[in-house]
């Protein structure tokens, strides 16, 4: 079994709030990758979008995921919204994690994420649209790597971290960390 948790979705689905959580009732390491990256790169993932472009970025998201999964320590993955764009990240997702996708209806991400500036795709555009547009995109390949699907819709995000540990108790996971 995978040592590791990974959560995918769109940018705004709550990967890194449900991540904290689930790593703090189990005991497990936190790192959220687009944070990872911002190390590695030594300034935003806005800047860097900015300057090098989207693919120089994948790039650098793909070796920082792969330096991830290798972690000693059992670790709870936000990954970035677009991660699985790269096929070699959607295999090494789905090989060396237990993946769930946060699935969130692009209408409500829009309507938490009004005034985001920090989110790069989203920026100078209508964001309802680019999210429904990275949804029709992004949305098969995040079912493709996912293990398992969760619909944030309904829950708040204590509520799907909750259901997350008990999805990791019921595949026998548990043994990992303290979950």
């Amino acid at each position: 079994m995978a040592k590791h948790l990974a959560l995918v979705g769109l940018p705004g689905s709550g990967k890194s709030t449900i991540g904290r959580q689930v790593a703090r009732q189990g005991g497990w390491v936190f790192v959220d990758a687009d944070h990872a990256i911002e190390e590695r790169l030594g300034c935003s993932i806005k800047d860097y979008f900015a300057q090098h472009g989207e693919a120089a970025f994948r790039e650098v998201e793909a070796q920082v995921l792969r330096t991830l999964l290798q972690a000693p320590q059992p670790t709870v993955i936000a990954t970035g919204g677009g991660a699985v764009l790269k096929p070699e990240n959607r295999v090494a997702l789905r090989e060396g994690c237990t993946v769930f996708y946060l699935h969130a209806a692009p209408e409500d991400i829009a309507r938490r994420l009004r005034g985001d500036t920090v989110r790069p795709l989203l920026q100078g555009v209508d964001a309802l649209q680019r999210l429904q547009a990275l949804q029709k995109v992004r949305g098969p390949l995040y079912r493709e790597v996912a293990h398992y699907v969760l619909d944030t819709q309904r829950n708040n995000p204590t509520q799907v971290a909750r259901k997350i540990c008990m999805q990791v108790d019921l595949a026998g996971l548990s043994g990992l960390g303290s979950i």
